[in-house]
């Protein structure tokens, strides 16, 4: 069951927040994307955008923003609809697995929204739906995020 995005304002002293996303299925990932800009921009937050071919190639990118740059979070956006054969499967798994081991080797938050889908029907209600889009929640778990990690510092 979806649940409808929360509209509660989040605010963010400045902070850079990192957003990593796909350009394979780019008219999913861009809505996400838009979302989650617009979500961090009214936040306070900049926002640094890498565009990468697809959802396997993210990791490495997040990788690297998190150990040159240690950004307040890093969100990592993609869409990945299951086809014939079991690829889809293999790359969803591949890159949830290298996202969770960035997070914990550069203690920074690290945004999975590198969604596994069924079909196109469930994209759309997941990233064109400006009620359920995953760009906004992700970029709130973002700006929640950051507060903790701040939070923690001292």
């Amino acid at each position: 069951m979806l649940q409808k995005n929360s509209r509660k304002p989040l605010s963010v002293a400045g902070g850079l927040f990192a957003i990593v996303a796909s350009k394979y299925n780019a008219r999913y990932v861009d809505a996400m994307l838009r979302a989650a800009k617009a979500e961090i921009l009214r936040a306070g937050g900049q926002v640094q955008i890498v565009r990468v071919p697809g959802a396997y190639e993210i990791p490495v990118v997040a990788a690297r923003l998190a150990r040159l740059q240690t950004p307040a979070a890093i969100l990592c956006l993609g869409v990945i609809l299951r086809g014939a054969t079991t690829h889809a499967q293999h790359i969803g798994e591949a890159v949830s697995n290298a996202l969770v081991q960035i997070q914990l080797q550069h203690e920074v938050p690290v945004i999975h929204e590198v969604l596994l889908l069924e079909n196109k029907q469930q994209a759309e209600a997941r990233c064109l739906d400006k009620n359920h889009n995953r760009g906004t929640e992700a970029a709130q778990t973002a700006l929640a995020m950051a507060r903790v990690m701040k939070s923690l510092r001292g």
